[in-house]
């Protein structure tokens, strides 16, 4: 008999795997992704530290004045905010982690947003 394992369990063992390799430094920080079926998220993380450096979502603002975050578009928007708010912090490259999600859709919209803002990585 086989057993099937929800798709958000195999995401999450592929993270962990990334996460292994991966680590955010003072000089190079996380860019972490994290996407629901409603929003997606964006964080630059300092992982010796332990603190995140800066943050955008789509879930940001009153819930009537903000636009729908399951899109691409909105995933770009996300993209922009976050290389602005971690460009202000003095950050300018980030290590990508894109949270055990396939680099596509919404998650490579954030990405290159976030590269045309200036981040590099």
């Amino acid at each position: 008999m086989l057993t099937r394992t929800s798709r958000n369990v195999t995401r999450r063992r592929v993270h962990d795997r990334i996460r292994k390799k991966m680590f955010g430094t003072p000089e190079r920080p996380r860019l972490n992704v994290y996407r629901s079926l409603n929003h997606i998220y964006a964080q630059v993380v300092d992982d010796l530290k332990g603190v995140t450096i800066a943050a955008a979502s789509t879930a940001e603002g009153k819930k009537g004045e903000r636009p729908t975050g399951g899109n691409v578009a909105a995933a770009k928007n996300v993209g922009k905010a976050i290389a602005e708010r971690a460009k202000q912090k003095g950050v300018t490259q980030v290590v990508f982690d894109r949270g055990g999600y396939l680099y596509h859709g919404r998650v490579k919209a954030l990405a290159d947003a976030a590269r045309e803002a200036g981040l590099q990585f």
